[in-house]
């Protein structure tokens, strides 16, 4: 093991730390975690992805139904759309795009570069929402209201963005839980991470079926992140939770600028 997969594993355990401190946001850097540290390609990188957030957001699912926390009503109307837009995207979509989208003289966008430079632009929204951070916050009394149709286009526009990019898409359920569900906002993020979990791992049986997966590495880094997020709820008691997001929102948006550069860097 080299000095820079030894990096890579530290970051596993960092992504836990976070989704355990500040409820989402850590699953973002697990694409570029395994794409520059440990040289996997892009789109199996999406899909190994999946697999660790899957994972590490069921662990968060559990903790929170304990709590009574989640809305199960709301998390299986979002999560219908959501899987199934996931599960199609990884299973036909990805595998269907082309190695060379669009050759310009000496320029040639291969499916690689454009993952990585449409995930960067993901980030870039992502890190824009943490370092705002000012979600409505409905009363608390307000009985849950659904707006259907709404939700079942934002579910599956997030199951889309998730099997392309391999991200959880928190920073844009959980704003739809508030805005079209009228959830409370500490029961739409723990009901973002059910829903989060369900999508992410229907979106990974999609990728078993069309490619070779690495069960051993794989599950040595998910228990890594999942030992993280028991030692990020620990420190939560110690830490402000909105100062800890808006500082983690500028580190993705320097990640999500790093990528840009890096990707275009070469051509």
């Amino acid at each position: 093991m080299d000095f820079i997969e030894i990096i890579g594993y530290i970051g596993a355990l960092i992504i836990g730390v976070v989704l355990g401190l500040i409820g989402g946001g850590g699953s973002i850097l697990t694409v570029p975690v395994f794409v520059y540290l440990f040289g996997v390609n892009p789109v199996t990188a999406t899909a190994y992805s999946l697999f660790v957030v899957g994972v590490s957001a069921l662990v968060g699912a559990f903790q929170n139904i304990r709590k009574g926390l989640v809305d199960f009503k709301t998390a299986i109307v979002f999560s219908i759309p959501a899987f199934i837009a996931v599960y199609l995207t990884r299973r036909f979509i990805v595998p269907a795009i082309p190695e060379n989208l669009l050759t310009f003289e000496s320029f040639i966008l291969t499916k690689n570069i454009a993952i990585m430079v449409f995930f960067a632009l993901i980030m870039l929204l992502a890190s824009l929402s943490m370092i705002r951070n000012k979600k409505p916050e409905p009363d608390p009394k307000t009985k849950t209201k659904f707006n259907y149709p709404l939700i079942v286009i934002e579910g599956f526009i997030v199951g889309v963005l998730t099997g392309i990019v391999g991200a959880g898409g928190g920073f844009l359920i959980i704003p739809a839980l508030v805005l079209l569900a009228k959830l409370p906002m500490k029961k739409a993020v723990a009901t973002s991470l059910l829903i989060i979990a369900i999508k992410s791992l229907i979106g990974f049986i999609g990728d078993i079926e069309t490619m070779p997966i690495d069960w051993s590495f794989l599950a040595g880094f998910t228990l890594l992140s999942v030992f993280g997020i028991f030692a990020g709820v620990w420190l939560n008691k110690f830490i402000d939770n909105k100062k800890l997001k808006k500082a983690f929102g500028w580190f993705v948006l320097i990640m999500a600028l790093y990528i840009l550069i890096k990707e275009f860097w070469g051509i």
